[in-house]
């Protein structure tokens, strides 16, 4: 199969032809899929929400030098959420061109209060990576 700008060819068929991988080629630089969970505290995944409709310019600014590219957070009723991005290289990469970022730190210590996760860490630091098993092209 040919689609222009990727090379499908980096990622190896299955048993049943079918190609799965967390990667793949975009304008001849390879790009890494990435997909993480994270716990809102239901009773705040409104106000959740709502900030993410406004998410700061120096925020979005920083995420693009990162390297994020095609981010999105889907959230169930329960406050569990799942993020996709397009890596550069690869979600730790990805992780540590925010470490530099004081719009992220100042975004980090907002949001902390809104997650299920220990106190004195930023979510950041709890994302949990998911294993891409299948992609259909």
């Amino acid at each position: 199969m040919t689609v222009p700008g990727i090379n499908l060819s980096i990622m190896s068929p299955d048993s049943h032809g079918r190609r799965h991988d967390s990667g793949f080629e975009k304008g001849g630089a390879k790009i890494k899929r990435v997909g993480f969970m994270l716990k809102v505290k239901e009773e705040l995944l409104g106000e959740y929400k709502a900030h993410h409709e406004s998410v700061w310019p120096a925020m979005l600014d920083a995420l693009t030098r990162a390297g994020w590219r095609n981010y999105s957070i889907f959230a169930r009723p329960d406050g569990l959420l799942f993020g996709y991005f397009e890596a550069e290289t690869d979600f730790a990469a990805s992780l540590r061109g925010m470490e530099s970022e004081d719009a992220n730190a100042r975004w980090q210590e907002f949001m902390a209060p809104y997650f299920e996760i220990p106190q004195g860490t930023r979510p950041d630091q709890m994302m949990v990576e998911l294993e891409e098993i299948f992609h259909l092209d």
